[in-house]
């Protein structure tokens, strides 16, 4: 979104619609103590169920399932100390993990500063029939830094907020029960690290705070020697095949191999042997490709297997190498006992790119447009922030995330700008499994100062930690949503949020998956990089981009309709704002079919590709949501929203 600092620009400004590029020093000023967190004085009916025994149950990894595993998510000890004190001895009470500390579901609802430390402790009881196989401990998400001690044993450290990873526990495992400790540090908004729209004192579009485990923890027994670490699958849907690169936790000799099986409706469509650590194929005749009308989802079964060496007795010099020949030798060998790993995902047959439909002929002349399996399909949909007033960013359940994805689908969009979050595993599931196309944007992170403003000829330079931490970052979240079908386009960066050297990051991001488009910059300073030249106008009717010959247009962020509903309200006693801002849903209704109607046009007459409302609920704040901030109140009809967006999809 445009951001502005909404303390000291008039309201006459807010509710004509002509903010623009404001800011000062107050919106992302950096305090060494935080504001005491608010109690939610609403919440969506899905938090209000929440229990230990309830909260977040389902296995957390759809892409990658195995059938034994421990859910470690209900209640834990936690303290909070300073960051240079020991351990603690004593503990300050109960926490509900997976929810941040600050939020009202947890329990504690308490803040933490840069200067303290956040503790978490509780017992854990390996089943007995795990025993002589390794254990890994996984982590969905924990902000920001950690450590983990296991029976008083440092197992080890990450670093980095929104990311998933996981420890090999096994050593220090002992029988009966063990205790887990994990220590965490957040510097929020005193730290340059990624951390999307968190704020130590939350204002404007800057929200609560979130700080420790957020996403679900868990464990699971993998085989001692080898067993399957990463998947990653691409489709390739010219050559009508996928493409399936099984990583194994360290490399094998040559009689281990993965046995691979494409599955559609019980019914196997195809199956190959590859190699350990090779990439394998498996082609899908006649496939059926995935759109948001039709979510055509295959199963997939990889397996550990043990088989003859096809080419057993031949000078090691002779030896095929990742050639065509050892694919088929590997393709015939012979299965040897019974599978040593097993694990099962899903993939889909689908192509997201830019160029012009099938025949060449685009809708406007030398205005490339956005493909979806080589055609012209419109991008219609919401930023999607994914707060929630109790949980914070860590969403209630599968059914909450449900809820809104139906919402959408049904009001006639077929995509989401996921903005500067990274949700758990099971939201891209459902998006991939209910259809609807997801823009993933990179979480920013920056320092005041560090942020460019509109019309800023140059960008600002970053340290290199900084730069490598970003890095590091981004690369994780594309590898650990690499396989996940709905995502179509990478947001490198939103706005001047800590933007640095944004045409080299585009073109990694391009290299890193060529199976995507790469939106380099949404908003505010191109820099002529990416496949997309993105707008963000929040003006009454909004604007349209330029033609490009080079690259598809899209308005990356539009709308901003507010509507304070009574009752309904994070905070009844502030300013509850949008970036124009009515009083009745008759009003609500002629702004946003005014503002749509110029879409449809620039869609005809333009090519324009794709459009992003400003969004699907109110967040704290900002009342510009098309649902309220609890999701009880629809603020336009659903099928009201459906028939305005009809003409898009004709």
């Amino acid at each position: 979104m445009i951001r502005q600092t909404i303390t000291r620009i008039s309201l006459s400004l807010l509710l004509t619609g002509t903010l623009t590029t404001t800011r000062c020093s107050s919106v992302m000023a950096q305090m060494a103590k935080p504001d005491p967190v608010r109690k939610a004085p609403i919440m969506s009916r899905w938090e209000k169920q929440l229990t230990a025994q309830n909260a977040w149950r389902e296995y957390p990894r759809p892409q990658m399932t195995r059938p034994k595993w421990q859910n470690l998510n209900g209640m834990w000890d936690y303290a909070i100390t300073l960051k240079t004190a020991e351990a603690p001895t004593k503990y300050d009470g109960k926490i509900l993990v997976p929810f941040a500390v600050e939020s009202t579901v947890s329990g504690v609802n308490k803040p933490l500063s840069p200067e303290q430390r956040l503790w978490y402790r509780r017992s854990v009881t390996v089943p007995s029939d795990w025993a002589d196989q390794r254990v890994l401990m996984h982590f969905g998400a924990v902000d920001y830094e950690c450590s983990l001690w296991v029976n008083g044993g440092l197992v080890g450290s990450h670093k980095g907020g929104s990311n998933a990873f996981s420890f090999d526990v096994t050593t220090y495992l002992k029988a009966g029960q063990n205790q887990i400790v994990l220590g965490v540090l957040d510097p929020t908004s005193q730290g340059e690290q990624p951390r999307g729209k968190q704020l130590l004192n939350p204002n404007s579009i800057w929200y609560t705070p979130v700080s420790g485990i957020w996403q679900t923890v868990w464990m699971e027994p993998v085989p001692k020697e080898h067993y399957i670490d990463e998947i990653r699958l691409t489709p390739e849907v010219d050559s009508g095949r996928v493409r399936v690169e099984t990583l194994l936790n360290k490399p094998a000799s040559s009689t281990v191999a993965i046995r691979l099986t494409a599955i559609d409706g019980g019914k196997t469509v195809a199956t190959t042997i590859v190699r350990a650590d090779r990439a394998g194929y498996l082609s899908v005749p006649n496939a059926k490709l995935w759109t948001p009308d039709s979510p055509s989802l295959y199963d997939l079964k990889a397996e550990l297997i043990t088989v003859n060496d096809p080419f057993e007795g031949m000078a090691n010099n002779k030896r095929p190498r990742r050639n065509d020949a050892e694919r088929e030798g590997y393709a015939k060998a012979t299965v040897m006992g019974s599978s040593i790993d097993v694990v099962t995902g899903y993939f889909a047959m689908r192509k997201i790119s830019r160029g012009r439909p099938s025949g060449g002929k685009g809708p406007v002349a030398n205005q490339p447009v956005l493909l979806l399996n080589d055609k012209f399909v419109f991008q219609n949909g919401p930023l999607d922030q994914g707060w929630w007033p109790g949980s914070l960013l860590t969403p209630p359940s599968d059914e909450a995330m449900a809820f809104e994805i139906d919402f959408l689908k049904k009001s006639g969009f077929n995509m989401l700008r996921k903005h500067i979050k990274i949700e758990p595993a099971r939201y891209y599931y459902l998006c991939d499994k209910m259809g609807i196309m997801v823009w993933q944007d990179m979480p920013s992170g920056f320092l005041e100062g560090q942020n460019e403003s509109p019309g800023d000829q140059y960008q600002p330079i970053r340290r290199s930690v900084a730069k490598e931490q970003y890095e590091l970052e981004m690369r994780r979240m594309i590898d650990q949503l690499h396989s996940y079908p709905s995502i179509v386009a990478w947001v490198v960066q939103n706005e001047g949020w800590g933007q640095y050297e944004n045409p080299r990051l585009a073109r990694w991001v391009q290299d890193l998956d060529p199976s995507r488009v790469v939106n380099a910059i949404s908003g505010w300073n191109d820099r002529n990089a990416g496949d997309f030249y993105d707008i963000h106008t929040y003006e009454p009717e909004p604007r349209a981009p330029d033609a490009k010959a080079d690259r598809v247009v899209v308005i990356g962020e539009f709308g901003g309709i507010g509507w304070p509903v009574q009752g309904h309200l994070w905070n009844p006693e502030m300013r509850n704002w949008g970036y124009q801002t009515y009083q009745s849903a008759d009003a609500v209704l002629d702004a946003y079919k005014k503002k749509y109607a110029k879409i449809i046009d620039y869609y005809q007459n333009r090519a324009l590709s794709a459009a992003v409302y400003t969004q699907t609920t109110d967040v704290e704040g900002e009342v510009n949501g098309l649902l309220t901030y609890d999701r009880e109140v629809i603020k336009i009809p659903v099928e009201t929203l459906r028939q305005i967006h009809a003409p898009l999809f004709k």
